[in-house]
């Protein structure tokens, strides 16, 4: 499993990189998308919608199942991935590249703290 240790995780499977003051962008991890298996469809909000950390804020379907997306911190949508309506498989072949989800803007950079590391999350994958 590929956990960069450079990102910052949630329990529910999110990565977070802080891409400059107040703006993160997030996604899923590799782990996700490998108990997901085949991802072939994601929904993700619109721009502009407010998120608050935890709250679902899309979803990624596979062959398998469909899981929830949840926003690591709050802020407000700035950008998301439009690749992935066509191209949903870059979820499995890059999830912390090419297959970025969401960026956020107007974040609280003090959220990010409570998010855990590379190791913390390793933990918590190696359990699930």
């Amino acid at each position: 499993m590929n956990t960069p240790s450079d990102l910052k995780y949630t329990k529910e499977h999110e990565w977070v990189k802080e891409e400059s003051a107040g703006v993160v962008v997030f996604g899923i991890t590799d782990f996700a998308q490998s108990a997901l298996g085949d991802i072939v469809f994601a929904s993700l909000p619109k721009v502009g919608d407010k998120l608050s950390a935890g709250q679902t804020c899309g979803e990624v379907e596979s062959t398998k199942s469909v899981s929830d997306i949840y926003s690591p911190v709050t802020g407000v949508v700035k950008e998301v991935n439009e690749k992935l309506a066509n191209n949903p498989e870059i979820l499995n072949t890059d999830p912390y590249g090419a297959g970025w989800m969401i960026k956020l803007s107007d974040v609280d950079v003090n959220e990010l703290s409570s998010l855990l590391d590379a190791a913390g999350y390793q933990k918590i994958s190696e359990n699930a």
